[in-house]
């Protein structure tokens, strides 16, 4: 199975009514690879996720998940998969070892199997100190990672997450970050859904932008930011610094028009006030300092460098037109079509 995609989808289309939730999604995911799916608010980000884990069917197109149908093979799909929706699946009034256990009765093990795996995994996301406490007791990080718990109790080789930080605290989020990036590397095969642009730059290793039901662009997230433009490289001189020296050696490296800033028109600052220059410039590796160091060698020298990347918000609006945050939409929030039957 090496060669065969662990997530692939050709063509979904879904329509609920008169909205066109999906268009046309093509899609493909290696194993152990993390896929960010990003979109605005209704643009069919949930609806791809149920389709993919035989909650829902779609109208046309075909989805595989490591080589099994969605439709016609969903009992062979769920045997793969994990999952963790937007909200919580749990009982809030058991406990959270209760929770498991249940779920991996259900997932079919063994009674002391199960008992066995929830401890493993209370252990795993620090939990078992709470774990004989109602569910209901917990906070929002706590309740997040006990869904992820529960999402992990069948060891899936293919976990969907779907927005699995929204309203966590930054402390509950950077646990539920090293968690991912511990399955990624463990060979867990990842698609994750997110509007926090950070946490998808700092996890994916490719990204889809979906609006209105299609992908309309997919990459790494450094390629998708080089879609936007080139990084913006600001250079303070020493003061007396001979500025068109400066502009001729950067012009070497430049991918784009340079800009000067003469010494009368700088602010005073800690960096006395000298000149400064602007360029666009390629974003590989090492160009910054294979400038600083031209301008040592042409006799200018160098008090500040900045370099601005476009980050993935910039991309994001530059796409959809729209930023990535809001409430739960219509189309994306349709209620389940349950593929052959109950899990």
């Amino acid at each position: 199975m090496a060669d065969i995609p662990a997530i692939e989808a050709e063509g979904l289309a879904k329509r609920f009514g008169a909205t066109q939730a999906l268009d046309g999604i093509d899609l493909s995911v290696p194993a152990g690879g993390i896929l960010g799916l990003l979109g605005p608010n209704g643009a069919g980000k949930t609806t791809v996720v149920r389709i993919l884990a035989t909650l829902l069917r779609p109208d046309a197109g075909r989805a595989r998940i490591l080589g099994a149908d969605v439709v016609t093979q969903p009992g062979e799909v769920r045997g793969h998969i994990g999952l963790t929706g937007q909200y919580a699946a749990l009982d809030e009034y058991l406990t959270g070892r209760a929770n498991l256990v249940m779920i991996g009765r259900l997932a079919r093990l063994g009674r002391s199997q199960a008992r066995q795996r929830a401890d493993e995994l209370l252990e795993r996301f620090g939990l078992t100190s709470a774990a004989g406490r109602a569910v209901k007791t917990y906070s929002g990080g706590m309740r997040r990672r006990l869904d992820l718990a529960a999402s992990l109790i069948g060891r899936p080789e293919v976990l969907f997450l779907d927005e699995p930080t929204t309203g966590l605290d930054p402390r509950s989020r950077s646990v539920m970050w090293a968690i991912i990036r511990e399955l990624a590397g463990a060979g867990t095969t990842l698609l994750l859904t997110t509007q926090y642009l950070d946490e998808a730059d700092q996890l994916a290793d490719q990204i889809a932008v979906i609006d209105a039901g299609r992908v309309i662009a997919a990459g790494s997230p450094d390629a998708l930011k080089a879609r936007i433009g080139e990084d913006r490289l600001t250079l303070a001189l020493a003061p007396g610094a001979d500025l068109a020296a400066a502009a001729a050696t950067v012009t070497a490296y430049a991918a784009g028009p340079v800009s000067t800033v003469p010494v009368s028109t700088v602010p005073a600052g800690p960096a006395g006030g000298g000149p400064q220059i602007t360029a666009q410039v390629t974003g590989r590796d090492g160009i910054t300092t294979d400038i600083v160091r031209s301008l040592d060698a042409a006799g200018v020298a160098v008090t500040s460098v900045t370099l601005d990347r476009p980050s993935l918000d910039d991309v994001f609006l530059t796409l959809t037109g729209s930023r990535a945050r809001g409430g739960p939409a219509a189309a994306d929030s349709a209620p389940a079509e349950l593929i052959g039957g109950a899990a």
